[in-house]
């Protein structure tokens, strides 16, 4: 097993790329604490883990709040003494709109959840992964982090200024034993759509981002990202730090 023994931070944990990280994570030896802000599923993913052994932490919150991002690492030191491994994986969707239609609102909302939490998270771990002499940090970001045409301007801002949250943290860290690198997944079946509902997409935007989802080459399922973070995560990528690695069965080849 490839993370016997270390301690897993996983966020957005209940459901699509999360829990399929989570799942593959315990599968390979992890002890996990996962965060998500729905409580029902994270209690049931925590059951489906633990049916065998007490292998998952779970805490309810909004990765968006700065206690609440904390507190999730915080616990894991607590309860493990160490973490080895951040996935920085909650995101939320925004609904479309270009530049000139958005509102305050969701603009602050999706930057929050999307880029505010991962530096939260990143922060607080930092000091307790230069400590240990090592420590990997694996953000997920979107296609969207790399082109114009896959979302609105809010989610789009998010998920390139999180490749450039991780490409800072790699350098600066690169000679302290701290990785990080950012996976940019293109169309996979997940449910981030319950963050975009129908009602409140702006058409004009939704249009527009329509024609490049049109040339989606294939769609991939969570457990796809899943293993590349579990790659990433191991000993096996020790040197991979700084990488930007897209999972789009070749989108951005465009």
């Amino acid at each position: 097993m490839r993370l016997t023994g270390k301690v897993a931070v996983i966020t957005g944990a209940a459901s699509g790329i999360g829990r399929a990280t989570v799942e593959l994570f315990v599968r390979e030896g992890a002890l996990v604490v996962a965060g998500d802000l729905h409580s029902a599923r994270l209690t049931e993913l925590a059951a489906h883990c633990n049916s065998l052994a007490p292998i998952l932490t779970p805490l309810t919150g909004d990765i968006g709040k700065r206690s609440d991002a904390e507190a999730l690492v915080d616990l894991a030191q607590a309860t493990h003494g160490r973490v080895d491994i951040l996935v920085n994986n909650a995101g939320i969707m925004d609904y479309m709109a270009g530049v000139g239609e958005l509102t305050d609102e969701v603009w602050q909302r999706v930057l929050r959840v999307n880029l505010d939490g991962p530096m939260y998270t990143s922060r607080r771990v930092m000091p307790l992964m230069l400590n240990q002499g090592q420590g990997s940090i694996i953000n997920i970001a979107s296609i969207a982090g790399l082109s114009g045409g896959a979302a609105g301007a809010a989610y789009t801002s998010s998920k390139h200024a999180l490749v450039g949250l991780t490409k800072s943290t790699a350098w600066m860290y690169a000679q302290r034993g701290v990785r990080c690198n950012v996976i940019c997944p293109g169309a996979t079946r997940t449910n981030i759509a319950e963050s975009m509902p129908a009602d409140r997409l702006d058409p004009v935007g939704a249009a527009r981002a329509g024609l490049f989802a049109t040339l989606v080459p294939a769609w991939l399922e969570s457990t796809d990202i899943a293993e590349l973070a579990l790659f990433l995560a191991s000993d096996a990528a020790r040197f991979i730090n700084g990488a930007v690695i897209t999972a789009d069965g070749g989108w951005m080849a465009i």
